[in-house]
């Protein structure tokens, strides 16, 4: 299995920590969902599509990733 090194700014290590706690899920784990959420939404949106988010009240907010 390919192995990376990253070096995390203290607020993403102190997410990813708080992630690691909350979902019971390895850093590893987390740090490959979110590389497939990531592509995901870059190719849906280069795809044309939007990416929205609605809450319990019907209420909606675009995702976009900078």
């Amino acid at each position: 299995m390919p192995r990376i090194t990253v070096a995390l700014t203290p607020d993403t290590a102190t997410r990813l920590d708080e992630l690691t706690a909350r979902t019971g899920l390895s850093k590893t784990d987390l740090v490959n969902r979110a590389v497939q959420v990531y592509e995901f939404i870059d190719a849906e949106t280069r795809a044309g599509s939007q990416i929205l988010i609605r809450d319990t009240d019907g209420a909606t907010t675009m995702v976009k990733l900078l």
